[in-house]
């Protein structure tokens, strides 16, 4: 059968089991594994199982248990995401009743050879076309850039443009992470007219509550003085808008500390303070936290988060849910990805992307208000409940009657 074939556009919801809808979740990451991906899919698969659903979760092995939930199976099967990884976990996946619906999450660097895995895509395209099954997409992010010069990336991109192709043939349905994603996948839809359904992230950190422990760790880092927080992996671009901000910010809020949270935190501040010396008592890093819960008491030590990202803020910023989510005043960007819903939202200050000025000016007037960052953390944490928690992401993926698209 070719790639042009025909996959009949199926209606019907995912089998019916004693504990409601079955789901087949495919992921390149899952618990004990370290990721994004990771999070929100087992946030995904405990929020469907708590619905009443079955839900059967295929992913890599890797070392250590996943966590034990009600109503969810791991099967660790899908290996290195090899020919006979896959045809196997096909094999597997045949044991259970039609309709097959599966829920990938789809990151096209994630399932290995190198970012460029044309089979699994192909898999997937078979497990439509000849397997009868229903493939819903969730797209984290679609694909690698183009940049002038850059061939091996430029390679890449590609690649990831041909499996984007595919993996819109094979699905019925398509989330986004972000509505910036639809523009970038619409042209490889080959005029399916899919719809893009918009499912943003959630916060993988839930507030823990603990008064004691939140002023020990403020204690620690800022007695004297407010204390600012940013919470990221530091990578570039965002690293460097951080670097021009946090000493100018510093400079005009005298009394003022920073805390610098997640992977990279500490190799960022020793670069930082290498160039700023001045800084090393005012500017501190935790480094990776393993547990939620501790980092979940670090960010509510915080004052006020800085979260500037260089294409402005979206819904998949699990960062920045993070600070949302825990009520923090947050000041971030506004940039050519923001979705609309933020300029009107109230729930964080906004300025342009490239504009520290404008950045650190917004900082120093929430700095002289507590009431005012008071007002902002109450507002974030309310639209955070209401556009962003988990039972929104559940109650969409589950809202499957409407006719799919056909191929």
């Amino acid at each position: 059968m070719s790639l042009s074939a025909k996959i009949v556009a199926r209606e019907q919801p995912a089998p019916s089991t004693e504990r409601g809808l079955m789901w087949h979740i495919i992921t390149c990451e899952y618990p004990p594994q370290i990721g994004g991906v990771s999070d929100y899919t087992c946030q995904v698969a405990q929020g469907l199982a708590s619905s009443g659903d079955e839900v059967h979760v295929w992913c890599p092995g890797r070392a250590g248990s996943p966590p034990q939930i009600d109503g969810v199976e791991v099967h660790p099967v899908l290996g290195k995401f090899s020919a006979s990884d896959l045809k196997a976990a096909g094999r597997a996946l045949d044991s259970f009743p039609q309709p097959r619906h599966l829920l990938v999450q789809w990151v096209p660097h994630g399932f290995g050879y190198k970012s460029l895995n044309l089979p699994f895509c192909l898999w997937l395209w078979q497990r439509a076309a000849r397997h009868g099954d229903r493939v819903d997409l969730m797209v984290h992010e679609p694909s690698l850039p183009f940049e002038k010069g850059r061939w091996r990336q430029n390679a890449a991109a590609l690649v990831h443009r041909l499996m984007t192709v595919i993996v819109l043939r094979a699905a019925q349905r398509v989330y986004v992470s972000t509505p910036a994603w639809e523009p970038r996948l619409r042209p490889y839809d080959g005029g399916r007219h899919h719809t893009f359904h918009w499912l943003p992230v959630p916060s993988n950190i839930q507030k823990v509550n603990d008064a004691a422990g939140t002023a020990k760790i403020r204690a620690q880092y800022a007695a004297n003085g407010p204390l600012l927080g940013h919470f990221g992996t530091f990578g570039y671009p965002t690293a460097s808008m951080l670097r021009a901000t946090i000493p100018a910010l510093l400079q005009r809020a005298s009394s003022a500390s920073v805390l610098l949270m997640g992977m990279g935190s500490s190799a960022f501040r020793e670069e930082l303070i290498g160039q700023c010396p001045g800084l090393a008592n005012r500017v501190h890093a935790t480094g990776k936290i393993e547990a939620h819960s501790h980092l979940s008491l670090h960010l509510s030590a915080c004052d006020l988060m800085l979260q500037p990202f260089p294409e402005g803020v979206t819904s998949r910023r699990t960062s920045l849910m993070a600070a949302l989510s825990h009520g923090r005043a947050t000041i971030t960007t506004a940039g050519t990805d923001t979705e609309d819903l933020w300029q009107t939202s109230g729930a964080v200050a906004l300025v342009p992307a490239e504009d520290t000025a404008a950045f650190v000016e917004a900082a120093i007037r929430l700095l002289e208000s507590r009431e005012q960052r008071a007002s902002l953390g109450a507002a974030a944490l309310e639209f955070y409940r209401r556009q962003f928690g988990i039972e929104h992401v559940v109650e969409q993926v589950r809202r499957i009657e409407e006719p799919a698209s056909e191929n």
